[in-house]
């Protein structure tokens, strides 16, 4: 096969990886010879291109070298699979790749579901993924925060059974089983294949008469309100996990929700580790002979002492009043710093003519 492997999968040259995953997985499951209208020249084609694609280091050899710098990886550079690295019974993964034979079987073979057990792998609804804006007083003693977000939930009407007044009768198409069994002829022999039945979703039960709410499907589209407790000391960047908390979906496990943290900083304090930091401007005077000054800081006003002498953006460090982590906090930084008058009277200036003649 000479074709171009990006153009196979159908994606840029640029593409993450979970970006070329999804669309061997996409391309997989169009071609794959069960399906009405497969293909499997086409199927074979996908699968090597994903084989090396989906390695970063043959990736990395393409990438440079064309076709002949990825053959390495493949047996005996025949650009056939090898599947004696890393395969034994239902799957398993490719020298240095993140390459998963389950993972293929369960695109191939519908509905999410494969061979685990004697038993269909249960269903996962999709992760969601938001944004939530924190401000940084927040970020650093923590908030509990709610929301709300458009979702996929059960419906309350027949609580996710799909069927008005909850009755159900058994699946006539896999007789109460969820599953439906066969053989299918790949490029790797006859295999036996469990696909979920896509008559009562893997459920093995079907409606007498459908819910009206959500017209059988078990689920609605509506709000749900969100409930979160950030941590103290989060950080900008960061993301939370909510198991469970993602897109329901009939007949499985609903997906997990993620929430990026996104901190809004509008005070005169910056982090550096868990230490906080801030600054303030005194006369020259003060530097020389030292003073007693109250600051804010973020849990209110704060008395420090600036010692004699201190240089010009010394730092003043207050323990314990820094970001908490564990039982303990990190420190507060206090950087105190003077500017140059750009004017003085003549009174000033003559001070420091005399502060000159003296050597200062």
């Amino acid at each position: 096969m000479s074709e171009d492997y990006y153009k196979i999968l159908g994606v840029e040259k640029g593409s993450s990886e979970s970006e070329i995953k999804k669309a061997f997985r996409k391309k997989a499951q169009e071609t794959h010879p069960d399906k009405t209208g497969g293909d499997d020249s086409q199927f074979k084609k996908i699968n090597e291109a994903y084989s090396v694609l989906g390695d970063k280091q043959k990736k990395a050899n393409y990438d440079n070298f064309g076709k002949s710098g990825a053959s390495g990886g493949f047996g005996g550079g025949s650009g056939g699979f090898d599947f004696s690295q890393g395969f034994s019974g239902g799957g398993g993964n490719f020298s240095g790749a993140e390459f998963d034979m389950g993972d293929i079987f369960e695109s191939f073979f519908s509905g999410g579901a494969r061979r685990n057990s004697g038993r269909p792998r249960q269903k996962v609804g999709s992760d969601i993924s938001v944004n939530l804006e924190i401000s940084f007083f927040e970020s650093i003693f923590g908030v509990e925060k709610t929301f709300f977000i458009t979702k996929n939930l059960s419906c309350n009407e027949c609580s996710g059974s799909g069927a008005k007044n909850k009755k159900t009768k058994t699946c006539h198409n896999c007789n109460g089983d969820g599953s439906v069994y066969g053989v299918s002829q790949t490029f790797l022999g006859n295999i036996q294949t469990q696909k979920t039945c896509g008559v009562c979703d893997g459920k093995g039960k079907i409606p007498e008469e459908k819910c009206k709410s959500c017209t059988g499907s078990g689920t609605v589209r509506a709000r749900d309100e969100i409930n979160v407790k950030i941590p103290a000391g989060i950080e900008h960047g960061m993301r939370l996990k909510m198991p469970g908390r993602g897109e329901v979906i009939s007949g499985g496990v609903s997906g997990d929700l993620f929430i990026r943290i996104s901190v809004k900083n509008e005070t005169n304090f910056s982090r550096i580790g868990n230490d906080l930091k801030t600054k303030i401007k005194v006369p020259f005077s003060e530097l020389v002979l030292g003073s007693k000054r109250e600051i804010e800081t973020l849990e209110g006003s704060l008395k420090i002492k600036i010692p004699e002498g201190m240089e010009n953006k010394g730092i003043l460090k207050v323990k314990k009043y820094g970001v908490p982590y564990g039982k303990t906090r990190g420190d507060l930084l206090i950087e105190v710093f003077t500017e140059t008058p750009k004017k003085i009277s003549r009174s000033v200036k003559k001070v420091f003519e005399d502060l000159q003649k003296e050597g200062y």
